[in-house]
């Protein structure tokens, strides 16, 4: 009978201790695995000559990247994220990272195509619709401000070509400059 308690005992304390060195062997991998990609993040950057590294904090945990510190631009940021989400073994990238300065000009940028995108869906409304000869109106946009010049048929075209412009996106005004010519019998 003590021979059997004793067997059961060691058989439960082998299996307990077997389990025990699976868990602790499996966190020193996921803990390993963590080091390394963290260690591949920071080459990463360290070797990106658009970035400063030494600005850029990397952890890791789980495959999980977090990116804190700061950069210069929102392009800087865009940039970080897309060289660590690049690395195999992580999982997802949680971008904290802080725009210091924004250069100008940046958003002169982003405003002409800003502008650029709201010409080319005005003028694209206008020539869908077959209630508006888009043909004859020509669209101009400058800073969110939409200009309309041409010639139409009647006074209701020239509202519902104001009216699908107003109803843009992006849309801060916009400049009546149509006709209405009555054409002749």
């Amino acid at each position: 009978m003590k021979t059997t308690t004793v067997a059961a005992s060691v058989i439960a304390t082998l299996l307990v201790g077997s389990i025990s060195l699976n868990v602790a062997a499996q966190d020193w991998k996921d803990g390993t695995k963590d080091a390394w990609i963290d260690g591949k993040a920071e080459t990463t950057l360290l070797l990106n000559t658009n970035l400063n590294s030494f600005d850029i904090n990397t952890d890791v945990k789980d495959g999980k990247v977090t990116l804190t510190g700061k950069v210069e631009s929102s392009v800087d940021k865009a940039l970080a994220t897309e060289l660590i989400k690049s690395l195999d073994g992580v999982k997802d990238v949680d971008n904290q990272l802080t725009v210091m300065n924004e250069k100008e000009g940046t958003s002169e940028v982003v405003a002409t195509l800003t502008d650029s995108k709201v010409a080319t869906v005005v003028k694209t409304r206008l020539l869908f619709s077959t209630d508006v000869s888009g043909t004859q109106i020509d669209v101009d946009v400058a800073n969110g401000v939409v200009t309309l010049k041409g010639e139409v048929a009647s006074d209701a075209e020239r509202q519902l070509a104001l009216k699908i412009a107003e109803n843009t996106d992006d849309v801060k005004k916009v400049v009546d400059k149509i006709k209405v010519v009555k054409k002749a019998s």
